[in-house]
């Protein structure tokens, strides 16, 4: 009988997890206006692809998973994977979440050289 208290405790962990990491999951556009993406679960991660570009030339980058194996960090942050397909480059990737906002950062050199996108939720 002991055992409920922890399968209960290991429930709720398991719970407070997958909430925490639905919190980024859904649409958000660039603030500048140049591309949407949806984040969404893969696996035990994330996975972030493009939805729409503004560039009527790159109509090829929608469907494109720029974001992958983004696993939080338990405190509003996911590392994983960027991939930037202006140059073909994969880099190290972080995504911070805050409320309505989303920054994500590729970064190369250990984190030494980063580049941040800001986007904003719309669904």
């Amino acid at each position: 009988m002991k055992l409920w208290p922890s399968l209960a405790a290991l429930s709720l962990l398991v719970i407070a997890t997958g909430a925490h990491a639905a919190d980024a999951v859904g649409e958000w556009a660039r603030v500048d206006g140049k591309a949407h993406v949806r984040i969404a679960p893969c696996g035990d991660a994330l996975c972030g692809s493009i939805t729409w570009v503004r560039d009527p030339k790159a109509p090829g980058k929608v469907g494109q998973k720029v974001f992958y194996d983004m696993k939080s960090n338990g405190d509003g942050t996911w590392s994983g994977k960027a991939f930037n397909p202006d140059d073909g480059d994969e880099y190290t990737g972080k995504m911070i979440l805050d409320g309505s906002s989303l920054v994500t950062k590729g970064c190369v050199l250990g984190g030494l050289i980063c580049k941040s996108v800001d986007w904003t939720r719309i669904n």
